[in-house]
């Protein structure tokens, strides 16, 4: 199998559970780009994959501070979760700005929401899913589509293999 690794989920909870599966494979130094329209689903894929991670307490989409920094409390080697979203970033001189490459050096994993507008500041390492509503009258269908760059690019068919019982559940 190859890239894209294509899934549907049929509910905010089949999304979130995808995120959780995602999270449980990646590592420090990974960058999580999320593409997609407003609505499509970025911050419940971000709140899944941050429950993933042990991080406790809310996660919302840090539209007004762009930045956030979770603890997390898993058993993995990730310390930190960093959650960003770069909408209201004018340049990709602003998302440089932000150092988010720096930040995930350090025992952390980037998720960025409107992640297309940050991989030219993030380089060739990066996993980028795209989130699109369905074309179905049902509004919490999602398809996610995706894509690894870099140290991602032999890894579609770990993806893959992670996200079947996910879609497979994906109905609840």
């Amino acid at each position: 199998m190859g890239w894209p690794v294509v899934i549907e989920t049929e509910s905010p909870a089949g999304t979130k559970e995808a995120a959780a599966r995602l999270a449980r494979m990646c590592a420090p130094g990974d960058a999580i780009l999320l593409i997609g329209d407003l609505g499509a689903g970025k911050t419940a894929f971000a709140q899944g994959f941050a429950a993933a991670l042990g991080v406790e307490g809310p996660v919302t989409s840090p539209t007004f501070a762009l930045v956030r920094q979770y603890r997390c409390h898993g058993a993995g080697a990730v310390e930190t979760l960093i959650h960003a979203d770069v909408y209201r970033t004018g340049t990709v001189g602003e998302v440089v700005e932000l150092a988010l490459a720096e930040l995930v050096e350090e025992g952390a994993i980037a998720l960025i929401e409107w992640g297309d507008l940050a991989a030219a500041a993030l380089g060739d390492d990066a996993l980028d899913i795209t989130l699109a509503l369905s074309d179905r009258a049902d509004l919490a269908h999602r398809t996610l589509s995706i894509s690894g760059r870099g140290r991602w690019s032999g890894r579609a068919d770990e993806v893959a293999r992670a996200l079947s019982a996910a879609s497979a559940g994906a109905a609840s």
